[in-house]
């Protein structure tokens, strides 16, 4: 009988915390666009030597649909923001269609935990922010969508490193993304 109730206890305390993760953790179904961020500023703000937050302002791009678009935000988080490294992305989806996006971001120092981020939104629709060896240009957005289809890169489908990548020369104004 003593067997019993300790697999019973046991079984209720997996059930409550497993409940709990899934109610506190984020389902990646629900955040299906995919944000590229090329750039930001922002001002940190500390309680007692502690990041409480940042705000500022950035340029990034928004793959919804397949389509690459533009767009340049206002933040606000309670943790720090991170550009995009090489072509990762972070897991958006809309707060307030075409003005606010909700964007995770990894917690550092917490692994596997990921907390969102509110960004208001000025989208720039048929542009894309591409780089180059010169730095961050617009193009329009069907030259990165072709771009994206010749080199199999579609992040939206889990599918985020291109297929040969361009090789990099001080030089080139080829899309390096």
């Amino acid at each position: 009988m003593g067997r019993l109730t300790n697999f019973c206890i046991a079984a209720t305390v997996l059930l409550c915390f497993s409940t709990a993760a899934q109610a506190g953790g984020r389902n990646a179904a629900d955040y299906p666009l995919r944000v590229h961020i090329f750039q930001h500023s922002g001002h940190s703000h500390y309680e007692y030597h502690q990041l409480s937050s940042e705000e500022g302002e950035g340029r990034a791009n928004l793959y919804e649909n397949g389509v690459p678009t533009a767009f340049d935000f206002n933040f606000s988080c309670t943790q720090r923001l991170m550009n995009s490294m090489g072509y990762e992305t972070y897991m958006a989806r809309w707060k307030k269609q075409g003005k606010s996006l909700d964007i995770l971001f990894p917690v550092i120092g917490k692994p596997q935990t990921l907390a969102p981020c509110e960004f208001k939104v000025q989208m720039k629709p048929a542009v894309a922010y591409v780089p180059t060896a010169h730095g961050l240009r617009e193009e329009s957005s069907s030259v990165l969508q072709e771009w994206m289809v010749k080199r199999q890169y579609d992040p939206e489908h889990d599918k985020n490193q291109p297929v040969h990548p361009p090789s990099v020369t001080k030089d080139t104004e080829e899309l390096l993304f």
